[in-house]
């Protein structure tokens, strides 16, 4: 047995993302150190052990949890059985906080608990610190505003910066990437960036094509879409072929996506960040079914829902959130910041200012160091 061994549990796309970095990091520390993970190919080629291969596991609302519960039960089953059967100096949750805090709760400080991308308690359900307080041991945050939160309610807490810094780069010039796909440095080019989840596809891409057929009419300009390696082309072909726009949809190249953009449709999310280091200007769209809507919404308690509003503290970045998720109201919006300069260049100033307050690059080392330190 290595000398050192931990878990690491996360659940959907966006947190592996920061899971694999982590991994990565903590390897390049202490490369004796032994780490079990719950999670799917990317963090396995980070170096993790996979206990459990959580592809197809992400959940969108309460029904869709409903639906998956037998597989959150038997993967439950299948980390605490782990627990028994090996020793492991701490276990790392990552965002998935539906689970992973019920997790935390099972297994009662009988392991060192520490917390990276932080459940968001500050926007919706604030009763869950008191779950966090008393079953995280250590968490480790991504934004300046969660450490000052998580101070306040007498946390060990480190804020590290955010790990997208080092992560959101193009691989390939502007000119060469469009020109791989067949298309043109000339032409005015819009991003559309559905989501990672399955139902969210389902239910934000068709408003974005209407968007883009609405802004075809209006403009000359030529479509990508930006699809996670994880989802299946079918759901991609059957809406866009529903659509008839022309439009290519690109796997795994998110960020030459973004950077051959002259503007971008966004799903609420992660995305919004990384659209923001970037430095491109978008809108944010998020559609979901209307029951989920109905029951999430009274638990929101900020007045924006984007990650990239919500950092900045005001809206800077236009929302289309559910009932306004229309093309005819998110066409003559995109249409209105294109044609006017001074907004562009406005919106471009306030995203810099957003990038600056995401800390310094090397969050993944940061958090690594701590993780370590924090074993011994």
């Amino acid at each position: 047995m290595a000398e050192k061994q931990i878990l690491i549990i996360c659940g959907e796309p966006s947190g592996e993302l920061h899971a694999a970095t982590l991994v990565s990091a903590i390897k390049n520390i202490n490369p004796g150190i032994k780490i079990l993970g719950v999670g799917s190919r990317l963090l396995e080629r980070a170096g993790a052990e996979i206990i459990y291969d959580t592809s197809g596991l992400s959940v969108m609302g309460l029904f869709d949890v409903l639906k998956k519960l037998p597989k959150f039960i038997a993967l439950k089953k299948l980390i605490l059985k782990r627990i028994s059967q090996e020793k492991f100096r701490a276990i790392i949750f990552v965002d998935f906080s539906g689970f992973n805090l019920r997790l935390a709760k099972t297994i009662n400080n009988s392991i060192p608990t520490i917390y990276y991308v932080s459940p968001q308690v500050w926007a919706s359900r604030p009763g869950r610190i008191k779950t966090i307080k008393k079953y995280i041991k250590k968490m480790i945050v991504l934004f300046k505003f969660e450490q000052e939160f998580y101070s306040r309610h007498g946390m060990d807490v480190d804020f590290v910066g955010h790990p997208l810094l080092d992560i959101a780069k193009s691989t390939l010039p502007k000119k060469e990437f469009l020109a791989g796909l067949g298309l043109s440095d000339n032409k005015r080019t819009i991003a559309l960036f559905p989501g990672s989840r399955k139902q969210e596809i389902k239910n934000i891409l068709p408003v974005m094509l209407k968007t883009a057929r609405l802004l075809n009419k209006e403009i000359d300009a030529q479509f990508i879409i930006a699809k996670p390696v994880q989802v299946d082309w079918d759901i991609y072909n059957c809406l866009i072929k529903k659509s008839n726009l022309d439009a290519k949809v690109v796997e795994g190249k998110t960020y030459d996506c973004m950077e051959a953009a002259d503007f971008c449709l966004v799903c609420s999310g992660t995305a919004t960040l990384e659209t923001a280091i970037m430095q491109k200007p978008f809108v944010i769209i998020y559609k979901m079914n209307l029951l989920n809507y109905l029951l999430y919404r009274p638990q929101v308690k900020l007045p924006y829902i984007g990650m990239v509003n919500i950092v900045a503290g005001r809206r800077i970045i236009p929302e289309f959130v559910q009932f306004r998720a229309r093309a005819k109201k998110i066409a003559p919006e995109v249409l209105r910041i294109l044609g006017d300069q001074k907004e562009l260049q406005e919106i471009t100033s306030n995203l810099s200012l957003v990038r600056s307050s995401l800390g310094e690059p090397g969050a993944a080392s940061r958090s690594a160091q701590i993780i370590i330190n924090f074993l011994r």
